[in-house]
């Protein structure tokens, strides 16, 4: 086991993204991030170093940091913010394999470009779900060469107004930013500005329902209609340009994957650290098979294309036994606020013998484009191995999804977790800093059943769990009238899933329209500490989508003196 350390400077300047150039955050100069590069074991020393005009902090995403919890990145639970010119160092160890993401959780600066790649290489020991691609020992081994050399593809999003931009914009208007100006692969991309007659063209029944008697704007966004925005009084015209209208087309790179048919397959990290889209990804003519989620190994699917919910990572292979050419790579908003896509290019290092364009599975709302298009279907995934929770459970929690007394704010749970609960003494210090009303409270050992009650009219909202994985054990449209899972097992048992459930950080509710809908998790408390527990879309994070998760009050870390940077009188 080796001791990493590994040094991150984050600085703003003015850089150009999607072919336009406004304030970014970069780490080491780069945007993307630097990917950190582990092996499973590894302790690491991840030293951040703030060189920016404002406050930051840093989570490692998916990291469970176990016995670790000053290290988990959150102001107001695990630490202070890093002020202008100081450093902070987050101590952890790698015990867990697969593809996990760096990135800002101060206020919304993922949306400014503080974002990377991790990778954690799985120990020898561990057993690999490839046989359920193919049998062939040949094969096999060109798979394994393939994952060891895996490369992360950010999917994300970006708007020419910065993160503070938008907050500022939210409060003056009233309204929800729920539309970008851009989407981008591995931090590149460009502005598009459809056509009306393309807009009109694939405005989706789901979109026109929503609409009414109106039209999506020049932007393919949504309008501020009550459908999206709720019964709240705003003001669009304090809504600046680029918002939800006025577009303005940029031309920015297009990233390209150069591809060595020879190798046989690339393995590819899908992360999204979109702020609010949810992005459907696919290759020209290359189907792939789905072997992690969330940093674990599943049993392989064959897709065309799937779709990751904001802070889900698929891990993915692809055959490359296609003609030698150049392939479109497809990344499609699929929610109903925005019709906005990105390409980049998979290109055979040898010299293109197939002219013309290459195919796709899917068009610019993520429909299909043949009848046999096959998308992932979150129903049948089976992890690999199969892991069982409790069937005993010592506490459970009904928190409630909605707006909070304006289109732009939110709860989860009874109250709206407020972004000046950043700059407090740290819960880890003082678990009573935060209200009672913002947390859930736990003891050391307990399972725990959290259930999410998203109101009428919700979008899908990814529920990311700092600290260990959750199972996913249950989910649907409908009221949830129950008082716990053993309750609603009595009546409604095909909605759980106990043989084989899913294992994840992030997972999102279902689509609510007319009525509510429920989601289901459980974990075990073996980590005490201070953790968030949150939606990932980054509007609804800041607009007070969050609960503190004081896990294991009975067993409370003593947090190291070097750690101890604020005294209580």
């Amino acid at each position: 086991m080796d001791i990493l350390h590994t040094c991150r400077e984050m600085a703003e300047y003015d850089w150009e993204v999607a072919g336009a150039v406004r304030k970014t955050i970069l780490t080491n100069g780069q945007f993307p991030g630097p990917k950190l590069q582990l092996k499973q074991g590894d302790y690491v020393e991840f030293v951040v170093t703030n060189h920016l005009p404002f406050d930051t902090a840093v989570h490692c995403h998916g990291i469970e940091q176990l016995d670790t919890p000053w290290s988990d990145g959150v102001p107001g639970l695990s630490q202070k913010p890093i002020q202008p010119g100081n450093q902070y160092i987050y101590r952890w160890k790698a015990t867990q394999y697969g593809s996990y993401f760096y990135h800002a959780h101060s206020r919304s600066q993922i949306d400014d470009g503080l974002y990377g790649a991790i990778y954690i290489e799985p120990d020898h020991s561990v057993d690999r779900p490839f046989r359920g691609i193919t049998k062939d020992a040949n094969e096999l081994s060109i798979i394994r060469q393939a994952e060891k050399h895996t490369q992360p593809i950010f999917l994300s999003d970006w708007s020419l107004l910065t993160s503070e931009q938008i907050w500022e914009a939210e409060e003056a208007s009233g309204l929800d930013a729920f539309c970008v100006n851009a989407l981008l692969i591995n931090g590149k991309g460009s502005v598009q500005c459809l056509e009306r007659d393309i807009i009109d063209e694939f405005t989706t029944p789901a979109m026109k329902h929503l609409l009414g008697n109106h039209n999506l704007t020049d932007m393919a966004c949504m309008p501020p209609v009550p459908a999206m925005e709720g019964p709240f009084p705003n003001d669009p015209s304090a809504a600046p340009p680029g918002f939800y209208e006025d577009c303005k087309p940029y031309q920015g790179q297009t990233e390209i994957f150069n591809v060595d048919p020879a190798s046989g397959y690339v393995s590819w990290d899908l992360m999204n650290s979109a702020g609010v889209s949810t992005i459907t990804f696919s290759v020209d003519e290359h189907p792939m098979w789905v072997y992690a989620s969330d940093g674990r190994y599943i049993e392989p699917m064959l897709v065309d294309a799937i779709t990751l919910a904001n802070g889900v990572r698929h891990s993915v292979l692809v055959k490359l036994d296609k003609p030698s050419s150049d392939y479109h790579i497809r990344a499609v908003n699929t929610g109903a606020n925005q019709i906005i896509n990105a390409t980049a290019i998979m290109s055979y290092t040898t010299p293109p013998q197939v002219p013309g364009p290459s195919k796709p599975y899917i068009d610019i709302t993520a429909g299909p484009t043949t009848p046999n298009t096959r998308y992932f279907d979150e129903t049948k995934v089976i992890p690999f191995p199969v892991e069982l929770p409790s069937m005993n459970v010592d506490r459970t929690y009904k928190l409630t999804i909605d707006r909070y007394n304006s289109s732009y704010r939110w709860i989860l749970g009874n109250e709206s977790f407020p972004l000046t609960l950043e700059n407090q003494v740290p819960a880890l210090y003082y678990p009573n800093a935060i209200p009672k009303g913002l947390t859930a409270r736990t003891e050391f050992g307990e399972w725990v059943d959290l259930i999410f009650l998203s109101q009428p009219g919700q979008p899908p909202h990814p529920i990311h769990k700092h600290s260990n994985r959750y199972f996913v054990i249950g989910y649907s449209q409908g009221s949830f009238d129950y008082e716990s899972v053993e309750e609603a097992m009595k009546h409604i048992p095909e909605s759980f899933n106990f043989k084989n459930p899913q294992i994840r950080d992030t997972f999102p509710t279902p689509l609510s329209k007319k009525e509510p809908s429920w989601l289901a998790i459980r974990y075990h408390v073996v980590n005490p500490g201070a953790f968030l527990l949150h939606c990932h879309i980054q509007v609804h994070l800041a607009g007070g989508m969050a609960l503190a998760l004081l896990d294991g009050l009975d067993r409370w870390p003593t947090v190291p003196e070097e750690y101890k940077v604020v005294e209580l009188e």
